[in-house]
């Protein structure tokens, strides 16, 4: 009771905290405030023709084509070691500090945010073309005029429902002849990274935006984005002209790139009057006329002198400067290599270098006509958490993929992982090979060690318990350990239907003393049959050649599972588990979600002793991101209870949005990108039923949650979980 009554304290301590922070305290409050400029108030009935239009314009244009070149400069302020080991991040040469990089690309838009982008061309002063640290479709992938902007990532500054988090402030009037030109400014009331600041100039001819340019910060990149919007009738809704400033800092680190970007338009298509902007209610769910620019690498011009004859816009003197220098350090580099033969120390100490790399970032290997291989880093943070009932835990995931020039894929997936608290190691591999591309038609195995589990003998003992008296204390449950191997064949019958059929086969054994012979035989094995059932109504997709790949519905997700226990190998039973289960993402406006999830299963017809593994229903002792369930799943139930039951009924909810507790108040606030409401219900015996509570909140480091368990109506547990997020969103 003591340490219960302390985990009560430390709770309601963090709710407290949560709470003073949301109220903006006199002086806190100004301390994160933007400087506010003694500038008059735009008139309140500009903002509504601003905050009408935006709404009606938003929905103007149904889709385009067009070619993008973009060319960019990169210049180190400021860098250590530690550059080298920041994910995704380009490869840097010793010394050199000023980079060059131009890209020529066709983009096509489908309402309401769907992009294909297909890259021509690339020329580039960097010694490798990889490196998505400065990857600035995100900038690019918005509707000015919808509610959200950056890949719902922050609330627009037209959004009327969004104007109570900011100021609007008259900077100044031009007077042109066809009307009036406001120039608008966008001051934030606190500083996040939901919010933008900068300025807008708003046409009264149209009540439409003519240049735009605002300012923000996510994740680790401060950015600048300013666009001119196009002067003719077709893309007067549309930018043709951009420049992005991106700066990125960490740990004594400054990088800083500046992007020109021109985009000329080949069709605009515009929404007719009364025509709806989004077709829901439709038959045909193929998006392949959206998704058309699937690129071609082998027609990838890389080559510099190709790319100068089709560089729509001649380079100035400075960035020639930056290629000639560029072909001077690889002429030199070639030399090198003819004339010196590396001694046996060097190639100990390139060794050691891969070693550490690999050791501290991801790395990838292409091997030409085999495949790639991406390993996550061996001393990675972001594969290292820690929960509250699960202690500290460690995953370590290797990816092979190989695809091949008809569409078929294979991958392979093996991991292992440790978790510190139990002292209990796993190891699995998932192996997929899709051979029917089209119809999604694939062959999956999976092996590996499973979860410690005890057997149905334990289960008897806890029917005869009542639920007043019922505690895991004092049982004797001899668990046994797991290997297991599924395979499995899946089809898509139709679009949004597959279909699956299987084998699950497990051995379990545990230490034989003549205590567990005389309770239970020390091995037990099973050979199952497996069918599942899933299907998505109105699941669009696309064709990417004779690939199919598919996109979402405005539907949810229902699976049916059904596994068949046979005796067919030594010491296996007879048993039927049935699980099923509903689940949707449900994305909202102003940078929301809703996420569910309902499921149910059961184990019946078992003869002999059996093991209530349940294949959804499951105890997770590895690092897990908060995304990769659904709708969560249950962070203070004790992991004995997952196999306590032969049924259950389980709903989980989460609901995320910025500011639902958390206003940036204080500039610690300011860092947090969005917050997350969790819930979730439990019904089995002796948990009728088992609820838990859930809030937490997210920043570009980590995320954190604080949980409550309640037991029949009693607050039995609280706790929290700790993952980290950089550079893995």
């Amino acid at each position: 009771m003591r340490k219960l009554k302390g985990l009560y304290e430390a709770l309601w301590g963090v709710l407290a905290l949560c709470l003073l922070c949301c109220f903006p305290l006199r002086g806190v409050a100004r301390d994160n405030a933007p400087y506010l400029p003694k500038k008059p108030v735009v008139a309140d009935s500009i903002l509504d023709y601003m905050f009408h239009s935006a709404s009606i314009y938003s929905r103007e244009v149904k889709g385009y084509k067009g070619d993008l070149y973009l060319k960019g400069h990169l210049k180190v302020h400021k860098q250590n070691r530690i550059i080298k080991y920041v994910p995704s991040m380009f490869r840097l040469e010793k010394g050199i500090n000023d980079y060059f990089h131009e890209s020529i690309s066709e983009l096509q838009y489908t309402a309401p945010a769907i992009y294909d982008r297909k890259v021509r061309a690339i020329s580039t002063t960097f010694p490798s073309t990889r490196g998505q640290i400065f990857d600035i479709m995100d900038y690019m992938k918005f509707n000015i005029y919808a509610p959200s902007l950056m890949g719902n990532r922050i609330l627009s500054p037209l959004n009327r429902k969004a104007q109570v988090h900011y100021h609007y402030l008259l900077e100044r009037v031009e007077h042109r002849l066809g009307g009036e030109l406001y120039c608008i400014r966008v001051v934030p009331r606190y500083r996040s990274t939901q919010l933008v600041e900068g300025f807008l100039w708003l046409s009264s001819a149209d009540w439409t935006i003519r240049r735009m340019n605002l300012k923000g910060r996510y994740d680790l990149v401060r950015f600048q984005l300013s666009m001119q919007m196009g002067e003719e009738e077709d893309t007067k809704y549309l930018p043709v002209l951009l420049n992005l400033d991106l700066n990125f800092k960490f740990l004594k680190n400054h990088l800083e790139m500046k992007y020109t970007g021109w985009m000329k338009y080949s069709s605009v298509v515009y929404r007719k009057p009364g025509e709806e902007w989004i077709v829901k209610k439709t038959n045909d769910h193929n998006l392949s006329n959206s998704y058309t620019l699937s690129c071609d690498t082998s027609r990838l011009v890389v080559e510099r002198d190709s790319f100068n004859r089709i560089r729509p816009i001649p380079l100035s003197a400075y960035e020639d400067s930056l290629y000639r220098s560029a072909d001077e350090r690889r002429l030199k580099r070639e030399a090198d290599t003819i004339k010196a033969e590396p001694t046996k120390l060097k190639k100990n100490m390139v060794f050691l270098g891969q070693l550490g790399d690999a050791l501290i970032s991801s790395y990838d290997i292409d091997i030409s006509k085999v495949g790639s291989i991406n390993c996550s880093p061996i001393i990675n943070p972001l594969l290292v958490s820690y929960s509250h009932r699960n202690g500290i835990s460690y995953r370590q995931v290797f990816k092979y993929n190989k695809l091949f020039h008809d569409g078929r894929l294979l991958r392979i997936v093996p991991q292992i992982g440790y978790n510190f608290t139990k002292k209990e190691f796993y190891a699995k591999a998932d192996m997929e090979y899709i051979y029917n591309p089209r119809k999604l038609g694939s062959i999956e195995v999976h092996g590996g060690n499973g979860n410690r589990i005890y057997s149905s003998v334990v289960l008897d003992q806890l029917e005869q318990i009542p639920d007043s008296a019922f505690t895991f204390d004092g049982l004797e449950l001899d668990y046994f350990k797991d290997v297991y191997v599924d395979i499995s064949h899946n089809i898509e019958l139709c679009n949004g239907l597959k279909l699956g059929t299987g084998l699950a086969m497990h051995w379990r054994y545990t230490k034989s003393t003549p205590e567990v012979e005389a309770r239970v035989r020390s091995n037990y094995n099973s050979f199952a049959p497996r069918i599942r059932l899933e299907w998505t109504p109105g699941m669009y997709y696309y064709m990417n050649g004779n690939r199919k790949i598919n996109v979402g519905s405005f539907f949810p997700t229902f699976m049916l599972d059904y596994e068949r226990g046979i005796k067919v190998l030594k010491n296996s039973g007879t048993y039927e588990r049935i699980e099923g289960s509903v689940e949707q993402i449900i994305r909202l406006k102003n940078v929301r979600s809703l996420a569910y999830h309902v499921g149910a299963g059961m184990f019946t017809n078992q003869s002999d002793m059996y093991f209530v593994d349940y294949a959804h229903f499951a105890n997770l002792n590895l690092p897990q991101g908060w995304n990769d369930d659904i709708g969560g799943t249950f962070q203070m139930l004790d992991g004995r209870w997952y196999n306590a039951s032969s049924h259950y009924i389980r709903g989980n909810l989460t609901f995320e949005a910025p500011f639902i507790l958390l206003y940036p108040v204080t500039r610690l606030l300011s860092f947090v990108q969005k917050e997350r409401i969790y819930a979730g219900v439990l019904f089995m015996p002796h948990l009728n039923p088992y609820l838990e509570f859930g809030y937490g909140f997210a920043t570009h480091l980590f995320d954190v949650g604080v949980f409550i368990g309640n037991e029949k109506g009693k607050f039995t547990s609280v706790g929290c979980k700790f993952t980290f997020e950089l550079f893995n969103k």
